[in-house]
């Protein structure tokens, strides 16, 4: 199993992030409290539940995990120890904002805790670039995040980072990427901009205040983006993701495998037994659904269709693919049979290849891969496929 802590406050929050968060001033004197407080309660009440569940990974993601006070990272690290099996070897990583991170000895005492996987949210080693996005660090800021980590201890650090920003050319990024792999990171995210709505990047956006680069250029900052990665070292495992060899991310590849995962915190969602559920948003609702021991009393099972269109998107992410027995065994039928035609012209586009029993996305392929995912699901059959008829549902 998986486990997920989400941490929902953030210094400020960045211009383009739609992920659930609240500046932690804004949270009231009192909400980091009020959160630990209920996230310990749910930790215990999943323990119990789950009777000490074997654990092979654990992610704190948000928000900013790294706003957390030391000491209380230490006690969520005892809780979890107590309720669950965390596994010897357990992969445990911990997203970091480089500014927060600079106080003497905390990612010292982070280390010492059992994290072993620090993810910084980098962005961009262009000063201009971090202004657009509205992040609160600078990019030396973020250099020496990356070397207090090192020193520190981390020998598995990703760096996330950020192409498609307004006004960003290939020649831009490329020059990005040259100087954040010379630093020598584990694994790299490499996430295209999205312009979420309702964020104020997408006002700028679209008042003309920012200018997005063309698809064209986009498409060109991609390709060859993953190329020069390639050539450092850094395989390309998954659309966004590219690690050095035994670094890919056990957490993520768990995901995209259909491993079964507990989210605890606000908002955080979960998958055990073939059921789903989500954590409330909101931090008193939070709260009192701990109290009450209430939380996934609402989880639905999920349908024979919703399991056999996850397996296609999340699989089609990595670059092992799709394996078609496995989508035989879900449902009984024949995926490549059941979209010949489509299968057909993405092939001949250069957008999939077929072998060993697996069907991938090319590096083009991942460029459109939403398109293709939208059209393989529109021709889905909606029935029960006879291997998962409504008395095996759980």
């Amino acid at each position: 199993m998986l486990l997920y802590i989400h941490v929902p406050f953030c210094r400020s929050k960045c211009g383009y992030c739609a992920f659930h968060s609240v500046p932690v001033a804004a949270a009231g004197p009192d909400g980091m409290q009020q959160y630990l407080d209920a996230l310990l309660r749910e930790i215990a009440l999943w323990g119990d539940r789950l009777g000490n569940r074997a654990v092979h990974t654990v992610f704190f993601g948000g928000g900013t995990p790294s706003l957390l006070p030391e000491k209380a990272v230490a006690v969520i690290m005892d809780r979890l120890r107590r309720a669950f099996d965390i596994q010897n070897g357990a992969e445990i990583s911990f997203e970091a904002n480089p500014e927060s991170v600079s106080a003497y000895g905390y990612l010292d005492t982070l280390f010492k805790c059992g994290i072993n996987r620090l993810s910084l949210g980098v962005q961009s080693l262009n000063n201009d670039g971090l202004r657009v996005l509205g992040r609160p660090h600078k990019a030396r800021e973020a250099v020496n995040a990356f070397r207090l980590a090192r020193q520190a201890g981390f020998g598995n650090i990703n760096l996330d980072m950020i192409w498609g920003l307004p006004s960003q050319r290939l020649k831009l990024w490329l020059d990005e990427l040259k100087a954040v792999t010379e630093l020598k990171p584990d694994h790299l995210s490499c996430y295209g901009l999205t312009l979420e709505e309702g964020t104020p990047l997408e006002q700028a956006c679209l008042q003309g205040r920012h200018t997005l680069p063309d698809e064209q250029e986009q498409a060109r900052m991609f390709i060859y983006g993953a190329e020069f990665l390639e050539s450092r070292g850094y395989m390309q495992y998954e659309i966004s993701n590219f690690a050095r060899m035994g670094f890919q991310c056990r957490h993520n590849l768990g995901y995209w495998e259909g491993a079964e995962y507990l989210g605890m915190g606000p908002s955080a969602v979960s998958t055990l037994s073939g059921r789903r559920w989500e954590n409330p948003h909101g931090l008193q609702e939070y709260a009192r659904r701990t109290a009450e021991g209430t939380l996934g009393h609402d989880a639905a099972a999920l349908t024979p269709l919703e399991r056999a269109e996850e397996l296609i998107m999340l699989r089609l992410r990595t670059a092992r693919g799709l394996r078609v027995k496995s989508y035989r065994d879900l449902t009984g039928r024949d995926f490549l049979r059941e979209h010949k035609q489509l299968v057909h012209a993405l092939h001949r586009n250069r957008l999939v290849r077929i072998s060993n029993g697996y069907l991938r996305l090319t590096r083009n392929g991942m460029l459109v891969s939403n398109t293709i995912l939208e059209n393989i699901f529109a021709t889905l059959p909606e029935e029960t496929p006879h291997k998962l008829s409504a008395a095996q549902e759980p």
